[in-house]
């Protein structure tokens, strides 16, 4: 980043078009303000934007293309969600072979270009455009769209109220949201309309408006799809994608939430342990936990915060010929190649806690349950912990220690659950930098900001026990990439991990609060979500700001 820096001034100050003394005051606001040479000096108006993306493109030898004019194929533009093309200005607008060229705006978005094609297995040509031409691009972008989803639900909101018509917007903002790579859709009452969005890589996107009876219509049609339990599933273009519907009451009208979960290919292999954000200590701790011939391991977390994926990286772990293991899912996300799994049907009488009887009579080594519900499930699979097996599942709480006051509430015994708990991972997931952003110490003010959430001296500890930092370095020795300008691909998870001490298991016994439990977890080496994420964030595997969100939620 310093020599494209260093390149981007001289090409600027060859140019003519900005005096040395603006270069100067521009580097100087560039400094203060975390930004780029180039920003900095288009936003002093120095620089018209157009006059920096050409100077750009000579300085870093990258092509600079006129889209005004061009015929693109609707399959390069839809390699990148068009919310992602739309918020980020950034086009696929050729494809060739293995090769997608990508126009865009800014230099910064250099960095993003990989996140955006790299599940698609596509070399990436940069190229720099200008405003103009990812306007146009766009609208092309909107129009092919537009004939194959808009047309179709504006075609059929004019007749919503008859079945057929209302099935048919529900399926088409449902493919519409599949092709973007939504994991989830949100329809929001307004006061004359209701709003689209989905959710994209963590992030919320505008997606269109719609009528607010057309809305409500749709409403009805997930309650009939997806009847009391709140499930159903479906198949678009031979994918197979589970789907959970959530209703609320605003005072503009009923919300819905529509979670996308795509089911994984027979025996594709998933991210290990190490891919989805474990190391060091914590990382010790789970493969301890996983060694021992029975226990309890808990994966703790909101909603959306990765549980599903650490318990299959889990299952992979223990997946050897000589280990039999069994699971009860609602539903199965991935089938696992040896791996007995059975996906709950409460309407055929096969609940979680009859499924999971139904498997413990199998002769398991291992069992999982996809989520611990109740009470009854929870009790079964920590009893089953204590006469020889191993047992995972994940659980809704929000952190390890106050996963011991959520199985009170599911009336758990505190007896069972300390004789049976070998380990609890807690986790929230962050969007993972695609490269380091200018890396830099905080600021005075910002450590001090940052000293008003955690222990600055036990997180330096943690830092440095790590190998993140040498033995007797300082905070000015911990860099941190900054939010502006940043690029991400996907996400990775921050945790922490608890052990089961003897001492932790008095403390589930006498029924200690959340925060003795987590005190008396920090003396014992674990470090927090919080403190996981700093670290996280001092590898540039992600940004400070991103932690913060993620441990608020």
């Amino acid at each position: 980043m310093i020599a494209e820096e260093k390149k981007l001034k001289e090409f600027i100050a060859d140019s003519g078009l900005v005096s040395k003394a603006d270069i100067r005051a521009a580097e100087m606001r560039a400094s203060k303000e975390g930004t780029t040479l180039g920003r900095a000096l288009v936003g002093q108006g120095r620089i018209k934007p157009d006059d920096l993306r050409k100077i750009e493109a000579h300085a870093f030898g990258v092509p600079f293309v006129n889209l005004r004019d061009r015929d693109i194929r609707f399959d390069a533009l839809s390699l990148i969600p068009e919310p992602i093309s739309r918020n980020h200005n950034v086009v696929a607008y050729k494809k060739t072979g293995d090769a997608v060229e990508i126009a865009m705006l800014d230099s910064a978005d250099l960095r993003a270009v990989d996140f955006l094609t790299k599940k698609a297995g596509l070399r990436v040509l940069p190229r720099f455009t200008d405003a103009d031409s990812i306007k146009s691009a766009l609208v092309a972008y909107q129009r092919n769209l537009k004939a194959e989803f808009g047309d179709v639900i504006r075609r059929e909101i004019g007749a919503v109220g008859e079945e057929v018509s209302t099935a048919r917007v529900t399926d088409a903002i449902v493919r519409h949201a599949m092709s973007q790579g939504a994991s989830d859709v949100h329809i929001d009452p307004l006061e004359k309309e209701a709003l689209v969005r989905y959710r994209i890589g963590g992030i919320l996107h505008d997606a269109m408006t719609i009528p607010k009876h057309a809305a409500k219509a749709v409403s009805t049609r997930l309650k009939v799809l997806s009847g009391k339990e709140g499930r159903f599933k479906i198949e678009m273009n031979g994918e197979k994608i589970s789907a959970r519907a959530s209703f609320s009451t605003t005072v503009e009208g009923e919300k819905a939430v529509l979670r996308l979960a795509r089911h994984s290919h027979a025996g594709a292999p998933g991210p290990a342990l190490e891919d989805i954000g474990f190391h060091g200590a914590g990382l010790d701790r789970v493969h301890d936990a996983l060694r021992r011939a029975q226990g309890a391991a808990l994966i703790a977390g909101p909603a959306a915060s990765g549980r599903s994926t650490a318990l299959y990286a889990l299952l992979d772990v223990l997946n050897t010929p000589s280990v039999n293991i069994s699971t009860v899912e609602d539903p199965v996300l991935r089938h696992i190649p040896r791996v007995n799994q059975t996906e709950t049907r409460p309407d055929i009488g096969l609940t979680m806690p009859e499924a999971l009887r139904s498997v413990l009579r199998q002769d398991p080594d291992v069992v999982a349950v996809g989520e611990l519900r109740d009470g009854e499930t929870a009790s079964l699979a920590l009893n089953a912990a204590l006469v020889g097996r191993l047992a995972l599942a994940t659980i809704d709480a929000p952190s390890a220690a106050g996963t011991i006051t959520r199985l009170k509430d599911l009336k758990v015994e505190p007896a069972l659950a300390a004789s049976a708990l070998s380990v609890i991972i807690g986790q929230r997931l962050v969007r993972r930098l695609v490269s380091p952003n200018s890396p830099k110490p905080l600021a005075k003010a910002e450590l001090a900001a940052l000293g008003k959430a955690v222990d600055l001296d036990r997180v330096l500890s943690i830092l440095r026990n790590e190998k993140i930092v040498g033995p007797k370095d300082g905070w000015d020795k911990v860099l941190f990439s900054s939010p502006k300008s940043a690029s991400y691909e996907g996400r990775v998870g921050i945790h922490e991990v608890l052990s089961v001490s003897p001492l932790m298991r008095d403390l589930i016994l006498k029924g200690a609060s959340v925060s003795d439990i987590e005190a008396q977890a920090k003396k014992e080496g674990m470090a927090t979500i919080l403190e996981d994420g700093i670290c996280a964030a001092a590898c540039s595997e992600t940004t400070i700001e991103e932690v913060l969100a993620a441990v608020a939620e």
